[in-house]
Formats: structure tokens, C-alpha cells, sequence
């Protein structure tokens, strides 16, 4: 009997792999790759998922969060939201199926996109202690709240419902998740207490209460009472498709012409902007969609690029702006001098996107050390990879030294200075799965080196003005410092009595002033302070 070939033994042992299998081995692809990262990770993607949830339902976000130490490197995470809850069918699909969710076909900013996120939580959960995730929701008062317990069966990626009952629970809305894993527990830049921090500032009208392993409780309150507004959802802007993509559009199209395509299936293209695409693709407008081949695909992409189209709608996406982002730094940092700014929207790749930064400066914050860089996309803490991203490289490239401040070639200047730098985007890119840096796109780095320069310039008009107040402040105390001696050698020069030192004195004052400058009180521009601070300037006459 003849033997068969390699090749078919090879073929049998060929098989697919679920996407739950493969994160199942590859879990450091979403931030899973040792113990404390993975109680931060779990941490924020329940939390992440809690404040879109709200926000989607208009609802100010109120979010608990409980991290209960189980011993033997095992802890208990408890998020609860007041949020809108969520369908009973639903349950066991957003929290034991990965790669499904209601944000990935839709262009609009939000925290969560891939469907990925506290799914992949609940698959951490069950490989490091065996136990099913426990998820309490009710949709309103006249429906029953229900528990699930759930694992996810990894083969199949498919929810495994292990218990569902309907419970008595005293909230009228909202979700709870808990979770039990194995993790471990530290203070410190990268911990779950920074991350809980830092979502309180970038999230001012949020009101979130922390109880960490220690028992120790802590409130972080809203800055404001008035929601961010919706963002609102776009179509696809033809700067920003591959010729790929355009293809799989031009056979999922609903439009019977290419001219209709273009305008229904696209943002900012009009009738005029596709005729002007058609003719210089060499293409008829009335060309069924169907029909276009893989050459007329690229001369049409050619088209695209040859014409020109104004940028995508910004309502897609929502900034803090400067004045809730400063409200929400001088909520958690202890500072002198603040300063926040929002750019204007710009483009990347079709998506537009907005960047704001904000500085805190002095304080009790450590003067000889560098400077506290927080990154933030779409309103969540990126808080490793701090040197692989876009942001930290368009920190380390801006000239701080000329803003009052110390720096090294390629590093992060030195200051009493917390730096934030956030963008807003329908698609932030995020340079892995477990997004924990921006990919260095030119136009992000640029929008990032022009934010930072303008809140830098405020910066150095502040720091400039102190050091002048410092060193005024210091020739004035010398002077002064001899009035006495002056005044007392005057008195017995021109013998006078006793009584006339007192005016000598205030003579020399009233000359010190007429020549060094009168003490006036003056605020920075575009800066309000706690305090005052002393200004002596020279008048001018």
C-alpha cells in the first residue's frame, strides 16, 4: 500500500483557533502579563465600561469600586455603576464573549471599541482561580434584577452560563461585576490607586468612591453637574480607507451607482465632490458599485487622493476642554499655577481627533525630580509603555528649558510640574491590543508639540515673573536691612533728636520705593491662583 504524502498528515493536524483560545495563551496582549498589572487591568476596564455605559444614558456616573483581599495572592474586584443596566439577553454575551460589543462598526469617540476588554477580564478571572465572574443587572423598577454566573467556554468563544436567577436588589438601575483573580497589590506610579486618580481628573462630572485592599476609602467628587455631550456617529471619510477596504465597501454597498456610493456610504462627499472622484478615476458615475474591479478600485483611490475633500465633521468626538480639565487637576493636585489648553481639531488618516494638555506647577509637588507626565485617550489613564508612544515623544522633543524648566537631551524636563496631555478620537491608535501607548503618527505628534508649547509659553510668562519677584524681593531685603544703621548715623550727623529717627526712616522707605518700585498684588494672565502673589515692578514715570 502506497504511503501517503507529509503534506496530508500535515492537513489533519491543521485546525482553527477561537479568538478566546488564543488569548487564552497570549493573555499579555491585553495587559494580563504579570500579578499587579493584572489587577489594574481588570480594574480599569470595568470602570472604563461603567462611565461609557452611563454617559450613554445621560446619567451622571456614580461608580464603586472595591478590591477586597482574598489572601494567598487572590483578591475580590467589585465594580458597581448607576448606569442603565443591561438586557438579560446580553448579559452573558458582553461579559463571556470576546471581540463583541456595540462600538467597533461605529465611528464616534468612546473608551471601549474592540468588545474586548471586560471580557477578556472575566477570562483572566477563570484561568487564574477556577471561579465563574458573579454580574447583578437591572434595566428599571418595574423589571426584575438578575444575577449570572458565567464562564466562558474557550473552544467554542461562547458564554457558559453557569447559574441565572432573578435576585431582590435595592438599586433601581445599574450593573455590578465581581471577579475573583490572582493578582497582587502596590502602590506606586503604575497601581490601581493612580489609575483611579487620574480617571477622577479626565472625568470631572464622574463621582467615583475607591476602597482599596486596605480597607482604606476614598471619595473622588465631581468637578461639575453637566454630562459631556454625545458624540455623535460619522460614515467613513475617503482620506482615511485603504484600497482594501474600499473594495469590501464597494461589495457590501447598498447604492446601485458609484456616484451614490460615494455620497451615502462617505462623509464630506457631495454630488459635485463624486462626479469630480468619478472623472478623475475615469470611471461613469452611474457604474454599478458590484461591478468595479481591483484596477478601477485603484484608479478610483487615485481619485480620492487627487481631490480635494474638506475634513471629517468633529461632532463625532468630545474634549474635556481647558476649563474642566483645570477644575479637574486643581481637584487632585496640590498646586500653585495651573494652566490647561484645547487645540483645535485636526486630522489623521481620515479620523479626526483633538488634543488638550494641562500643567500644574509647584505645590508640594518635588522640585528636583522629573517632571509627572499623565497620557490619556479617550478620557482613560495610559499608564505603561510611558516612553514607547506618540505623547512622551512629543514631550521629550519640545525645548522646556526655555519654559523654566531644566532638561536632558531625549528625556522628560525636571520641575514641580504634573503634565497631562489627552486626545480625543473616534479611533485612537493604539500601538497593541492591551492600549497602552499612541502609534507615532506625524499629525498626533505635531497637535501634541503645539498644545504643549502654548500651555508652556503660560507656563514660562509664570515662572519668568516669580523668579523676578524672588530676586526683587531679595535686593529690597538688603536695602532695608541698613535703614535702621542709615537712619541712626543720619541723626547724630545732623544732630537731630530722637524723635526724628523714626521719620528718617520712613523717608529712606518712601525713597526705596520711588526707586525700586511700589509693592503691588497682580494675577498671571489666564491664571487664577489660591493665592496672590507680591509683585514689586519699577514704575515708569
Amino acid at each position: 500500500m502506497a504511503k501517503e504524502p507529509i503534506a496530508v498528515e500535515l492537513a489533519k493536524r491543521q485546525k482553527s483557533v477561537s479568538v478566546a483560545e488564543f488569548f487564552e495563551r497570549n493573555r499579555h496582549l491585553l495587559g494580563f502579563d504579570n500579578k499587579r498589572k493584572a489587577l489594574m487591568t481588570v480594574v480599569k476596564e470595568a470602570v472604563d465600561n461603567a462611565i461609557d455605559a452611563c454617559e450613554e444614558a445621560r446619567t451622571l456616573p456614580e461608580i464603586n469600586v472595591q478590591i477586597l483581599d482574598m489572601g494567598n495572592d487572590r483578591f475580590r474586584v467589585i465594580i458597581e455603576d448607576n448606569g442603565p443596566g443591561i438586557v438579560k439577553k446580553q448579559v452573558p454575551n458582553i461579559f463571556a464573549k470576546l471581540l463583541y460589543g456595540s462600538k467597533f462598526h461605529t465611528l464616534k469617540q468612546a473608551r471601549g471599541q474592540q468588545g474586548i476588554g471586560i471580557s477578556a477580564a472575566v477570562l483572566y478571572s477563570q484561568l487564574t482561580t477556577g471561579r465563574p465572574a458573579k454580574i447583578k443587572s437591572r434595566i428599571d423598577e418595574k423589571h426584575d434584577a438578575m444575577l449570572f454566573e458565567l464562564k466562558i467556554d474557550t473552544k467554542n468563544n461562547k458564554p457558559e452560563i453557569i447559574k441565572e436567577e432573578k435576585i431582590e436588589w435595592k438599586k433601581p438601575k445599574g450593573t455590578r461585576i465581581e471577579l475573583d483573580l490572582e493578582a497582587s497589590y502596590q502602590k506606586g506610579d503604575q497601581s490601581v490607586d493612580t489609575y483611579i486618580k487620574e480617571t477622577a481628573i479626565v472625568n470631572p462630572h464622574a463621582t467615583i468612591i475607591y476602597t482599596n485592599p486596605k480597607a482604606e476609602q476614598f471619595v473622588f467628587p465631581r468637578a461639575t453637574e453637566k454630562l459631556p455631550e454625545e458624540p455623535k456617529e460619522i460614515k467613513p471619510h475617503p482620506y482615511g480607507v485603504e484600497v482594501g477596504i474600499l473594495i469590501k465597501m464597494l461589495g457590501d454597498t447598498e447604492a446601485r451607482t458609484l456616484q451614490a456610493f460615494l455620497t451615502k456610504d462617505f462623509c464630506r462627499i457631495g454630488t459635485g465632490t463624486a462626479k469630480e472622484i468619478c472623472e478623475k478615476a475615469a470611471i461613469p458615475p452611474n457604474t454599478k458599485p458590484k461591478d468595479i474591479n481591483h484596477a478601477q478600485a485603484e484608479k478610483l483611490m487615485e481619485g480620492i487622493k487627487n481631490t480635494k475633500i474638506i475634513a471629517p465633521s468633529t461632532d463625532c468626538i468630545v474634549p474635556i476642554g481647558s476649563e474642566l480639565l483645570e477644575k479637574g487637576l486643581k481637584k487632585e493636585i496640590n498646586a500653585e499655577f495651573y494652566t490647561a489648553v484645547t487645540r483645535s481639531p485636526a486630522v489623521y488618516r481620515g479620523n479626526p481627533f483633538v488634543i488638550e494638555c494641562a500643567i500644574a506647577y509647584g505645590g508640594d509637588q518635588p522640585k528636583d525630580q522629573t517632571i509627572r507626565l499623565m497620557r490619556f485617550a479617550n478620557r482613560v489613564p495610559l499608564l505603561y509603555q510611558q516612553s514607547a508612544g506618540a505623547i512622551f515623544k512629543g514631550v521629550v522633543q519640545t525645548s522646556w528649558r526655555s519654559y523654566g524648566l531644566s532638561q536632558s537631551n531625549g528625556a522628560l524636563p525636571q520641575g514641580p510640574v504634573t503634565l497631562v496631555v489627552h486626545l480625543a478620537s473616534v479611533w485612537p491608535p493604539f500601538t497593541s491590543e492591551a492600549k497602552e501607548a499612541l502609534a507615532h503618527y506625524p499629525e498626533i505628534i505635531k497637535e501634541i508639540k503645539l498644545a504643549l508649547q502654548e500651555c508652556g509659553r503660560k507656563l514660562g510668562s509664570y515662572v519668568n515673573k516669580k523668579k523676578r519677584i524672588h530676586a526683587e524681593s531679595q535686593k529690597r531685603s538688603y536695602i532695608e536691612k541698613y535703614i535702621p544703621h542709615v537712619a541712626e548715623a543720619l541723626k547724630e550727623l545732623l544732630a537731630l533728636k530722637q524723635s526724628d529717627e523714626a521719620k528718617i526712616k520712613q523717608m529712606l522707605r518712601d525713597l526705596l520705593e520711588k526707586h525700586r518700585g511700589k509693592l503691588e498684588k497682580v494675577e498671571i494672565e489666564n491664571t487664577e491662583y489660591d493665592e496672590e502673589f507680591a509683585k514689586i515692578g519699577r514704575e515708569e514715570e
